[in-house]
């Protein structure tokens, strides 16, 4: 060996030292699932979990700061607003990350797409979404059940991206039918349908291209789950009246039927909140649609202690991680019919169990949550923090073809939050 190349050598090993090194000092988490609650629209961090001094949205001028008036929580020095009351009792089980930014503010859809996959779009790539990594790197705990579902409407932003159709999601948008497709026909018992799938295999055997074989895997999937085994998990009547009531509405009871997924061992669900407008704008609330914010806000408030108690009650909060998500915040400042734009310089994502060290509020913003004081977290620096409470390092890399990707864009963790 030449000096040269034995210096490079060398130089080389002390990197990949020093690399494994930070890697195996880098804190873990032990969940093993992740319910993601989507609030699409832009949920207003000074209007929720990171309230400031009212404001006045109807003086001559109108005063900008908080629509609700704040509450204490369980958490001593943090306050949410007080349409929170039920969550404000649980915030020690609960971190609101006050000072998530990104600079996407005028277009929901790649504010949604960003927040989804941790990165923006970029040329022909399309990247995968968290869900669909976290389903790459911990299948389902389960053969009867799929690794991903969500529970809304389908989007790309959630999608499997390069990672192929096989990691991609089952969907559903009504929870007491269940995903469409997977009930057969009266005529088709169990033996019928084996006998069908024999018949398909010898077509299947052949080599084919990568995206027909992602293809015929989750078709084979598909099969595998149609019938009653998988689709009794959706039936929520087998629940005590008296918890599905403490769930709440519509949405609560996708929340219930997430825990139940959970249960079953499906490792990542996706719960739409509002799909049907509950008042009238959802959470994207410009001019008079914040009139009605409260009512969003207090279903939420059920749903999401709900949730929590009912993991807890079960031993299963610390084994999963609640993500309360959303595409954007809203600026202190009233429009001038009294509701609020989009603001993606700082606003609030919030966690809940799944075995963090949970303080009430990370990080701080100024007197009206415009500007971030201390603690800023990027997206990639959220998604970071999820990947390694559910013990996925947040280095790794997958491949795009035969490209390396790692899974977050440069993402660090939240250490204070890991054990």
């Amino acid at each position: 060996m030449h000096r040269r190349e034995f210096l490079q050598a060398t130089a080389s090993l002390a990197a990949s030292a020093a690399l494994g090194t930070a890697r195996a000092a880098s804190p873990r988490g032990k969940a093993d699932h992740c319910i993601f609650i989507w609030l699409g629209g832009g949920m207003g961090q000074i209007d929720t979990f990171d309230p400031k001094a009212r404001g006045d949205a109807k003086g001559t001028p109108k005063k900008a700061g908080s629509y609700y008036d704040s509450i204490e929580t369980a958490v001593r020095g943090v306050r949410v607003c007080e349409h929170l009351k039920k969550t404000a009792s649980l915030m020690d089980r609960v971190t609101a990350v006050r000072t998530v930014n990104h600079r996407v503010i005028d277009e929901h859809a790649f504010a949604t797409n960003l927040v989804h996959t941790g990165r923006m779009v970029s040329g022909t790539t399309t990247y995968p979404s968290i869900g669909s990594l976290i389903a790459q790197q911990r299948p389902a705990e389960a053969a009867d059940v799929p690794s991903y579902i969500l529970i809304g409407y389908p989007n790309v932003s959630r999608g499997p991206g390069f990672l192929g159709a096989k990691h991609g999601y089952i969907y559903l948008t009504d929870t007491n039918a269940g995903p469409a497709g997977f009930t057969r026909p009266g005529h088709v018992d169990p033996e019928r349908a084996e006998s069908r799938e024999r018949l398909l295999r010898p077509l299947k055997s052949g080599k084919t291209a990568s995206a027909v074989a992602d293809y015929e895997e989750a078709q084979a999937q598909a099969l595998r789950l149609a019938g009653p085994k998988f689709l009794r998990h959706f039936d929520l009547k087998t629940e005590p009246a008296s918890l599905r009531e403490g769930y709440g509405g519509e949405f609560g009871q996708r929340c219930l039927l997430a825990r139940r997924l959970v249960q079953a061992g499906v490792r990542f669900i996706e719960v739409s909140h509002n799909l049907n407008f509950l008042n009238g704008t959802g959470w994207d609330v410009h001019n008079e649609g914040i009139v009605n914010q409260h009512e969003l806000i207090r279903e939420l408030d059920t749903a999401l202690a709900g949730l929590i108690a009912d993991l807890e009650t079960k031993k299963l909060l610390d084994k999963t991680l609640i993500v309360v998500g959303t595409e954007f915040g809203r600026p202190p400042e009233f429009d001038g019919r009294g509701g609020r734009g989009h603001q993606g310089t700082a606003f609030s994502l919030v966690l809940a169990g799944g075995g963090l060290r949970h303080q009430g509020a990370y990080g701080a913003t100024d007197e009206l949550t415009k500007q971030i004081v201390e603690k800023p977290v990027s997206i990639p620096d959220f998604h970071a923090t999820i990947f390694a409470a559910l013990n996925i390092d947040p280095a790794k890399e997958v491949l795009d073809g035969s490209r390396p990707v790692p899974i977050t864009d440069g993402g660090k963790a939240i250490e204070a939050l890991l054990g």
